[in-house]
């Protein structure tokens, strides 16, 4: 296979025919694209990199600071230990790992440190599934660690599968509302905001990235993930991928289209302050000081 832009050995048919070179060119191209399309990022910035030690966390870090250098961006890495045995400390070496090689300053903390258990812990004997407890806890950490550290943006590593897989789950489910949480949002008080440069690439092309750069480190999938709604729809949108190509990208396109005929009847919603612990949230408690009285031992650290 032949690179259709230099005639070099290709190593992807994405359908064009590219060589290592030109994939990484092209690759950065459409992570810069979609900065600069959605405004992402302006000069002064101090962006907090959510960098879990996956593939799609490390891949973002490395690229945000190749297409953001010389620019007056600063970028400092949060790193969240939900306390996962048997699992998270292999990533959380990658994770130390990529911010040391880069010289990235990098900030880890964990659910302990944040909420009083391991998320292990939070789940024994409970009825609410763990990717619940852990979605919520890990935001409400990501958030205020941002807020701790300085950082006026978080940027998660959210690619374009994951993205077709919120709007399909939430199609499954009916949540308009949640559904339409998905557009750009305004700044709200307390709310860091949050960016997602990998959102239109795909999980595939995400992985030749890091390895094509040396930085793909493959590790297991959480033990929890398989009992989530995710995990399905997941197994449905690849074996539609495979049937018929696009199929993720038109999921997006689709819901960009209703998003845009729904502006008006589904306005923003105007956040207030938790009354436990202060972090924004739409009702009088926030999901996490919710959930937290779920989980005996958890207190959410003020």
């Amino acid at each position: 296979m032949i690179c259709s832009r230099c005639g070099d050995q290709a190593v992807v048919s994405l359908p064009s025919r590219l060589c290592q070179r030109h994939f990484l060119e092209d690759f950065e191209r459409r992570v810069e694209d979609t900065v600069r399309k959605n405004e992402m990022v302006k000069e002064g910035d101090r962006i907090a990199v959510a960098v879990s030690g996956g593939k799609d966390s490390v891949a973002l870090l490395f690229c945000l600071q190749k297409i953001l250098e010389g620019r007056d961006v600063e970028l400092v890495a949060v790193t969240v230990d939900e306390g996962i045995a048997g699992y998270r400390d292999d990533t959380l070496k990658v994770a130390i790992k990529i911010a040391e090689r880069l010289g990235i300053e990098q900030k880890i903390v964990s659910f302990r440190e944040e909420f009083g258990l391991d998320l292990d812990e939070m789940v024994q004997g409970k009825d609410v599934a763990p990717c619940t407890f852990c979605g919520v806890f890990r935001k409400s950490a990501l958030n205020r660690t941002a807020k701790r550290l300085g950082a006026n943006k978080v940027a998660t590593g959210h690619n374009l599968d994951d993205e077709a897989q919120s709007v399909m789950m939430n199609y499954l489910k009916g949540d308009i509302e949640r559904l339409m949480r998905f557009r750009p949002s305004r700044v709200q008080p307390g709310l860091v905001p949050r960016i997602k440069p990998l959102a239109c690439i795909p999980e595939k092309e995400i992985a030749l990235y890091g390895m094509l750069n040396g930085i793909f480190a493959e590790s297991r999938e959480c033990p929890y993930a398989r009992l989530s709604l995710r995990a399905d729809v997941r197994e449905m949108m690849n074996r539609l991928e495979d049937l018929f190509p696009g199929t993720k990208q038109s999921t997006m396109q689709g819901f960009e289209r209703i998003s845009e005929l729904a502006k008006g009847k589904w306005a923003q919603i105007d956040l207030g302050a938790c009354l436990e612990c202060g972090e924004p949230c739409v009702k009088k408690l926030c999901k996490a000081c919710e959930l937290a009285k779920k989980a005996k031992g958890t207190r959410i650290k003020i």
